[in-house]
């Protein structure tokens, strides 16, 4: 037996490939029911053994990498127990998990594939915002514990010394929620500072950190709102919600927020939200005594179920909005209830659904208020049996059974006299049966029958029907004669809104088919159908035409009734074009051999198309009901490089008769050289003359893929009375986008054709520039508008105007400054007010210090300051205002000091990991606030 084994270690290292190849298959062994799939990427043996009655599949090499759905796991030696379903990494090893981007090394780990749980000793967890160090860890989903353990945020600094640390005989850490410590040393700099018997440290979610909020409003008076978080034993996350009102009565609400994973055998996850708030002041100030209450409960579990391909799962939410309502919303003290069983078996799967509304006013009946598209089903039954087939034939099958409550049909008479909701009992059933064949040599046939029938307790029913049949004979390749038949039944009133069907429809159409190629590249199809319901002249003859030889394209149907010679409908596309046909195609001579006499060289064309860069279309139609359609004709030439093209349309209107529509549309580049003469000018022009006449238009002159000039406008043709515009034109020159230096200048606005001039014109200029290579952190920026004087705009006046610039020097400093002027005009001329605003920021500086990679501070001052004129008057009194502000980066933790000079206010803030910044302290004209204990 161990000649047998080494035999078989020097053929593994020998023919590494072949044994990975018979690793992939062995994957296959593991048969991880949970749709965990683990693959092989790199090993050198695979040896199944049978141990004390279970199976173990040892996986060895220099470096053993398997990957798990996402997860890495590398090792030495890998030893996969299939009876306990665990993966048992040997000695040193390392797993990442893909989900919640961790990375655990350790000795000796234990993976339960099962349940994702993992545990070992000495082990390292780390991820981009934590790590953790224990004798004992155990990791599963939602959370860690360690023993002895050691916790940090401040490792991935890369600092020797960690500013912060917890030392604790036990950790339970939920990965992007909180910390909860027991017996714990608090540790600065690696130093125990502070032992705590318990510790709650928040983590990242924004949303689960302690709040707490107080104010005064004229309404309720003084206020206070609290959010405490707590945790309930490993699986439990909750917050409770304190709530007071000075002038409510009763003046106190209290509610609790709560998230728990698997908190018992049947449960995989239970949240709860519930809030019981008092009722604010009524509208005129009076008390309004009571309670309202919001609850948002779900559920979510699974449970064993005999002879089942895998457990049954089931919903439960319940919910209720109170909270912000009016007493007289419909919707006030309203329960919504849902709940759901699905369980799937070999043959059939299987829901029972209970949807149902419990209000203080009736569902019902009179003074019921309407459901809408809400369905309450008290309770419904679904059985789906598995698709079943036998041969060429299949069978779907699927019925529901339930007592429903909903909005009732306004087609149906007798639902809407019971209100606008109705109740009832229905049973539905749905089928799909499908069966080919082939009877001979090139022919198929097929038979498909969909049903769905829904019959109501009230003594309605609905039908919707669909049979039909088909048998196909194909002839040399191309052509096919066809014989369908169907019939077609859609009837019956559901008195319920949600499944109500459109219309009535009987029909049992015959159709024959020959669909086939004549010529070469031209495709004939004629079809005759006949309705046995429908009288005989309305029976239909259909024919349709294709012809895709160069330079004809052409394509046509037509829908004719024979009896009484009526065309229902007829379109047709046509187009000319062959840009290969000055183009010759050589056939080289070939000489003669002993099977085949010689053959002289042959010159070819595509076609005969005299006028290879233009291309027509036309199409149109006609149908009975609207008659004539409208004809367009298209005219396309191209130049020779075929990026150049002029294209011109009308659209003629054969009913009024007239001209609906025209226009062209140009794409034109030199044809000489593109680098002496680089210009590209793109324009479109359409003159619409119905419903109202009017003319849209755009051009775009590019030169040298750096300049661009580029004229719009969209104007009515004759303005209307009382108007002061036609619509508006603009004109603009400028570089195109990406630039290190880039400029505008646009022109344009509102313009009157009747009186041949704009309204009220602006002149936009833009200019921005970077020192540099763009993005360096080397700006500048100027704006201005500018109002032109205009048929309705009298003056000329700035209307904005801003300079912005920043500076970058390095990484260690930057040197930025912002001005903005606006003026702004209420009232008529002369009589207006105008309003004039310059905001000032002249100096904005920032220094780093510390690591070039992560400076540790940050050094920041600016001068403010608002000046605001009223008709030339000044009515502003503040000062400039200097600004200091410093920020101490320790990555793991960041603290936050700024100081206003000129207001005497002085603000301190904090910032955790993964958190934006919390106010501890503002200090202003003396005054001590705390924002993070009274407002948020």
């Amino acid at each position: 037996m161990r000649a047998l084994r080494a035999l078989t270690s020097r053929l593994a290292r020998r023919a590494r490939p072949l044994l990975l190849a018979a690793g992939l298959l062995g994957a296959g062994l593991f048969g991880l029911a949970e749709a965990r799939t683990v693959k092989i990427v790199s090993a050198d043996t695979l040896e199944l053994r049978q141990v004390d009655g279970q199976e173990l599949v040892v996986i060895t090499g220099e470096i053993v990498e398997l990957r798990v759905d996402d997860d890495v796991v590398k090792a030495r030696r890998v030893e996969y127990n299939r009876t306990r379903r665990t993966l048992t990494l040997v000695g040193a090893a390392s797993y990442y998990n893909a989900a919640e981007k961790q990375t655990l090394t350790g000795e000796n780990l234990i993976v339960s594939l099962g349940d994702e749980q993992i545990s070992g000793e000495d082990v390292l967890i780390s991820d981009a915002v934590l790590e953790i160090r224990g004798a004992e860890v155990d990791r599963m989903p939602g959370q860690i514990r360690a023993s002895s353990g050691y916790f940090t945020t401040c490792a991935r600094c890369g600092r020797t010394v960690n500013d912060f640390a917890f030392r604790a005989e036990k950790l339970i850490v939920y990965p992007g929620d909180r910390l909860v410590a027991y017996r714990v040393q608090v540790l600065i700099l690696d130093v125990p500072v502070l032992f705590l018997p318990v510790l709650v440290l928040p983590l990242n979610e924004e949303d689960r950190q302690p709040r707490f909020s107080v104010g005064q409003s004229a309404q309720d008076g003084f206020t206070a709102l609290a959010d405490l978080p707590f945790s309930i034993a490993d699986n439990t996350l909750g917050t409770t919600l304190l709530r007071f009102y000075q002038n409510r009565s009763p003046n106190f609400g209290v509610g609790v927020a709560l998230r728990s994973y698997a908190p018992q055998p049947y449960i995989d996850r239970l949240t709860l939200y519930t809030l019981l708030n008092p009722k604010p002041l009524n509208p005129d100030g009076t008390q309004n005594p009571g309670m309202d209450l919001d609850l948002n409960f779900s559920v979510t579990g699974r449970f064993a179920l005999p002879s089942a391909e895998k457990d049954g799962t089931y919903t439960l939410q319940v919910d209720r909005r109170d909270i912000g309502l009016a007493e007289t919303d419909p919707l006030k003290g309203v329960t919504d209830i849902r709940f759901g069983v699905h369980a799937e078996y070999p043959r059939f799967t299987a829901d029972l659904n209970y949807v149902d509304r419990f209000s203080p006013r009736p569902i019902t009946g009179p003074g019921a208020v309407s459901l809408g598209g809400t369905v309450l089903r008290q309770p419904e039954l679904i059985i789906d049996p598995r698709p079943y087939t036998f041969g060429n034939f299949s069978l779907d099958f699927r019925v529901s059974a339930g007592q429903y409550t909903a909005a009732s049909n306004p087609l149906s008479r007798s639902a809407l006299s019971q209100g606008l909701n109705i109740t009832t009992t229905r049973l539905e059933e749905t089928h799909d049966l499908n069966y080919t064949a082939t009877p001979w040599r090139d022919a198929t046939f097929s038979v498909r029958n969909t049903f769905t029938g829904r019959y109501y307790g009230t003594g309605a029913r609905t039908v919707d029907l669909n049979l039909t049949a088909n048998l196909t004979q194909r002839f040399n390749v191309t052509n096919t004669l066809s014989l369908s038949a169907g019939y077609l039944r859609r009837e019956g009133t559901s008195p319920f809104q949600f499944d109500a069907i459109s219309g009535r429809l009987l029909s049992a159409p015959v159709a024959l088919t020959l669909s086939t190629v004549p010529l070469k590249n031209t495709t004939f199809g004629a079809t005759y159908s006949y309705d046995l319901f429908r009288p005989w002249e309305e029976q239909r003859l259909a024919f349709n035409v294709g012809v895709t030889g160069p330079p004809l394209s052409f394509s046509s149907a037509l829908s004719y009734q024979p009896v009484t010679g009526v065309i229902e409908s007829f379109t047709y596309d046509v187009t000319l074009s062959d840009p290969e046909a000055g183009t010759p195609k050589v056939t080289p001579a070939r000489p003669a051999t002993a099977t085949e006499p010689a053959a002289p060289a042959r010159i070819e064309y595509s076609s005969r198309w005299a006028a290879p860069r233009l291309t027509l279309n036309a199409r149109g139609g006609y149908t009975s009901a609207q008659g004539p359609q409208p004809f367009t004709l298209t005219a396309t030439v191209t130049g020779e490089d075929r990026t150049d093209n002029v294209s011109a349309y009308l659209v003629h209107d054969l009913i009024t008769p007239g001209l609906r529509e025209f226009g062209v549309r140009f794409n034109l580049s030199p044809a000489e050289d593109v680098v002496l003469n680089p210009i590209l000018v793109t324009g479109s022009e359409a003159f619409i003359l119905e419903p109202a006449a009017r003319m849209v238009g755009t051009y775009t002159a590019l030169w040298r893929g750096e300049y661009q000039f580029r004229h719009t406008h969209d104007l009515l043709m004759v303005t209307p009375e009382g108007s002061r515009s036609s619509g508006t034109m603009t004109f603009s020159v400028g570089t195109v986008d990406g630039r290190a230096t880039a400029w505008s200048v646009t022109y344009g606005g509102a313009y009157d054709l009747r009186r041949t001039g704009f309204t009220a014109p602006t002149l936009d200029a833009v200019v921005r520039t970077d020192f540099g290579l763009p993005g360096a952190g080397r700006t500048l920026g100027l704006r201005a508008i500018v109002a032109i004087p205009g048929l309705d705009q009298p003056r000329l006046e700035v209307r904005r105007a801003e300079v912005q610039t920043a500076w970058q020097f390095g990484s260690r400093a930057a040197l930025s400054a912002n001005v903005v002027y606006n003026r702004t005009r209420t009232g008529t001329y002369p009589d207006d007010t105008a309003t004039e605003t310059l905001t000032l920021a002249p100096l904005r500086v920032a220094f780093a210090f510390g690591r070039v990679e992560q400076p540790d501070v940050y050094l920041t001052a600016r001068l403010e300051q608002t000046y605001t004129w009223v008709n030339g008057i000044r009515t502003d009194t503040s000062p400039i205002t200097p600004v200091v502000g410093v920020i101490l980066n320790r990555c793991c933790w960041a603290a936050s000091a700024e100081a206003d000079f000129a207001q005497g206010r002085y603000r301190l803030a904090i910032g955790l990991p993964g958190q934006s910044f919390y106010p501890l302290l503002d200090l202003v004209d003396g005054t001590f606030r705390f924002p993070l204990l009274t407002q948020p």
